[in-house]
């Protein structure tokens, strides 16, 4: 695969022989898995986001995930959907902004997931595509990975600054590139909620789900399939 960009090679931490890469969704996921190939890392992805809301949102950002890692070449580990337990878990939280105490219930749910599964088929380390976002917090996101990694002896979370040397910009690059699905909210009921709100409040209007790709040269808008 020819190299998006030019950078230095990255490295595992402790010499780590393969990473366990959670993933939240393409768009996040595109630069990150491009920097892990062009630096001969062995990676899998762990998808594991039972907080997409709804189902029909949940498998477009699946798919798009699974589209790409097989034009790398890239393992894909598609775990449970078990949304059910994320409603239980989150319960009580429902008004709670984003960024608050859900969204840490959220990270610290779906790493515990990823450490779960490293511990049992033997990654010595774990990172997630979360971070790359600018609408996350960076040091949220690392403490609930840390949290979930120091359940396992050996067993490192990786806090590599995906965001810096224009990562973020990367990944609104290769988004369009590869005309990825385009999420208009975090993936939660309550973003979904929230984010409607806000548009209705400033005479925008709902979410349609499915219908914005990222893409250079066609419109705004096009049909999914």
């Amino acid at each position: 695969m020819q190299a998006s960009t030019e950078h230095e090679p990255l490295i595992l931490p402790n010499n780590g022989e393969k990473l366990l890469l959670h993933s939240c969704c393409a768009p996040c996921a595109g630069d990150i898995m491009e920097k892990l190939v062009e630096s001969d890392i062995d990676y899998t992805i762990f998808f594991y986001n039972p907080n997409i809301h709804p189902e029909k949102e949940y498998l477009i950002r699946k798919e798009e995930n699974i589209r790409f890692a097989k034009k790398l070449g890239v393992p894909f580990i598609d775990a449970d959907y078990d949304r059910d337990n994320w409603f239980d878990r989150t319960k009580g939280l429902e008004e709670v902004p984003e960024r608050g105490l859900r969204c840490t219930v959220c990270f610290d749910m779906r790493f515990e997931r990823t450490a779960l599964y490293a511990h049992e088929h033997g990654f010595p380390v774990i990172s997630s595509t979360l971070g790359i976002s600018r609408w996350k917090n960076m040091t949220q996101i690392n403490s609930c990975g840390e949290r979930a990694a120091a359940r396992y002896p050996k067993l490192l979370y990786w806090t590599y600054n995906w965001r810096k040397k224009g990562g973020s910009a990367r990944m609104i690059e290769l988004s369009k590139r590869e005309e990825f699905y385009q999420q208009e909210y975090c993936g939660c009921v309550y973003s979904l909620r929230d984010t409607n709100r806000w548009r209705l409040q400033n005479d925008r209007k709902r979410i349609k789900l499915g219908e914005m790709f990222y893409c250079n040269k066609c419109p705004k808008e096009k049909k999914s399939v």
